[in-house]
Parts: C-alpha cells; structure tokens; sequence
C-alpha cells in the first residue's frame, strides 16, 4: 500500500505489520469493524447477529451471521495473521446449522441484535430490502447459505478447499484484510482473493446458470401464480364493471398501477399480500429530494383530501427515496371469500383516488 505525496508527486509505501504487533484483536477489533462497516467485504450485507450460538446441543458460535441483499444467509467468520487449518470445517458446520433457520427465527435473532422487538426488526429487514411486507421476501431458501472467510493469511488447505466447494456450487470467498502502518496510523485493506474480483461476474454466472436448471424455489412459484391468478380475476371484474383496470395485464407481482395523477411519477397502485390489501398514491419521481416536496405538497392539503376520501395513512419514509399515502383493508387475496370485497374496495377507491390527487396535483411546480 501506498500512500500519494502529492507536494512531492511521488508515493510514499505504508509499512506492512502484523495484527498481533498492533495489539489487534480478533473479537474486540476486527470482527467489530466487519459489524459495523459489513460493506467492506463489497457488497451490501445486514448483520443480523453476533457471536451466534444458537444452536441445539453444542456450545459452538460463529464470529457474525448476516443477510445479503438476496435473502441469502451468511455466515462470516475472521481469523486474525493466520487461518488456522480448521476454519473451513468450522464454517461448514455453521453453515448446515444456519440452513434450517425459518424467517420467523432470523427475526428472532435479529431483534435480540438490536435489543428491539420483532416488530422494530421487521421493518429494519423492510427497509433494507426497500419492501412493505417481509412476506414478499424469501429468506434462507434451501442450499442458499453463503460462507466468507476473513484473514490476513490463507494457508493452502484453506483456499484449495474453499474452490473446491465452489466447485460443487457453494458461494464460500476468502478475503484478506491486510494491516499496514503510517505516520503512526493503523491502516486496513480488505482484498476479495476467491474468488478473484476481476472474474467473479463470470464465476457467479456460470454457477447461477447451472442453479437455475437444477433448483426452483417452489414457495416463490406458487405465490407468483397465485397472484397471476387474483389480478386475472380482477381484472375480468373491472372489464364487467368498466373499472380503471379494465385493460390492464396480468402479473405475478404483488401490485399492479396507474398512472395519470398530474404530476409525473405519481402513480396510483394496488397492493396485495397475505394479510393486508392497500391502495396507494405512489411518488417516485427518481429524485428522492423531489419526492419529498410532492409528498410534502400533498400533505399541505391533507384536511381537504381526507374530506374527499376518509382517514389516510401519510407516510413520507424518509429514510427511502420514495413517498407513499394509502389507505388499507384486513382483506387477504390468500382468502378467496374476500376476492369480490378487496376487488370493489380496490375498483372504488381507485377511481376516488384518481380523481382527487389529480385535483389536488394542480398548482404544483417543481
């Protein structure tokens, strides 16, 4: 590592140390960093756990236990100057254990991180997925669980069993966290070593590819033709009816939208999911700063539109780019007897909806 002069133009090479010289410290340090900072190991990670022991009849403990940003658990485990000839063994084990967590005891676990009630986890796992309803999101499908070893050195048992599981299609990476010294500074380089960053797309496409011609997830399937199904016949409803809907198309996705509010990236939507059936004025203009003006124009005529359509739910979510106003029912597109309830609740209220922002839309500049 180097570091630029740039009075001098020239580099100026930092001193290359051992952790143990630094007086670093596995848990007290490096594994803090990871929790705190997961994003230095690339990618967008959720650390759900620390020093996890949760498992039945053993006293085991992997250093960190995360979700990635595909519902994926990983298990992450730090090793300080040297890997040891043991970690991957080690993780295998974590791993097998983790593979039968239900998304009921990763909330469990999460919220026992943060010290908050389930409720209070759920919605940081919403919102990290950037969804409503953590229904929509599968967590820890079968044969799905990542494994990432960190230290500072690899020894050769350790990275040639790690390609070897990659091989039979196991995500399991090494990075290499290197310390160096300068000006009396300690400073950390994290280095993806397997598999090589430069060829990862590659390696991920291949194993993706040959995923995807041997496994499905059957839970993912199902909802997804259930709901193709539901929007069908909502959309039959609404041809009978001559509802906004009418001519719209079927998807497996858990909304369907409408545009034509007055100001663009305003939309209408409907919303479905196992326990709840929403109807919604969506902003998303693309410009998280715009966003909140529309949302905040909006809320100046908030006793005028709740006269015109009954009690809403302002939510302005300022921790994402976008904005959202909606009213709710407890109807469910799981429960069949409710369908005829949720596809007048949704017909109705969008067209009350359409009517009424496109009226309070007008005057809004940008």
């Amino acid at each position: 590592m180097y570091i630029v002069d740039s009075d001098n133009n020239k580099l100026i090479p930092a001193q290359s140390t051992y952790f143990k010289d630094q007086n670093i410290k596995e848990r007290q340090h490096l594994q803090e960093w990871i929790a705190k900072n997961p994003e230095v190991l690339g990618e967008k990670l959720l650390i759900i756990q620390k020093e996890f022991d949760g498992f039945s009849d053993t006293r085991e403990r992997l250093d960190l236990l995360a979700l990635d940003d595909q519902g994926n658990v990983v298990v992450i485990e730090n090793k300080l100057d040297d890997s040891g000839r043991d970690v991957t063994w080690q993780a295998i084990k974590y791993a097998s254990y983790c593979s039968s967590l239900s998304k009921e005891e990763i909330i469990e676990i999460y919220a026992k991180y943060l010290g908050e009630s389930k409720d209070i986890a759920i919605e940081k796992i919403c919102a990290f997925y950037d969804i409503d309803d953590l229904e929509e999101m599968d967590l820890n499908l079968e044969n799905t669980q990542r494994i990432f070893f960190v230290a500072a050195n690899f020894r050769r048992e350790i990275t040639s069993s790690v390609l070897w599981l990659r091989n039979y299609g196991i995500d399991a990476r090494c990075y290499k966290v290197s310390p160096f010294v300068y000006n009396g500074k300690l400073l950390v380089d994290f280095d993806q070593i397997i598999p090589m960053k430069d060829a990862e797309d590659y390696v991920i496409k291949m194993a993706e590819k040959k995923k995807a011609e041997t496994t499905q997830a059957a839970a993912t399937r199902q909802r997804h033709n259930e709901r193709s199904e539901f929007w069908q016949k909502f959309i039959d409803y609404n041809q009978q009816v001559n509802g906004d809907y009418a001519s719209s198309a079927g998807t497996p996705d858990s909304w369907l939208g409408k545009g034509g509010i007055g100001i663009p990236g305003v939309s209408v939507n409907i919303v479905i999911s196992k326990t709840f059936s929403r109807t919604e004025i969506y902003v998303n203009t693309g410009d998280k700063d715009l966003n909140k003006r529309v949302y905040d124009y909006y809320y100046s005529q908030k006793d005028k539109l709740e006269n015109q359509l009954g009690t809403l739910d302002w939510q302005r979510l300022d921790d994402r780019v976008t904005c959202r106003i909606a009213q709710a029912k407890s109807l469910t597109y799981c429960n069949e007897d409710d369908h005829q309830e949720i596809f007048e609740f949704f017909t109705e209220r969008t067209s009350a909806f359409i009517k009424a922002f496109n009226q309070a839309s007008r005057g809004f500049k940008k």
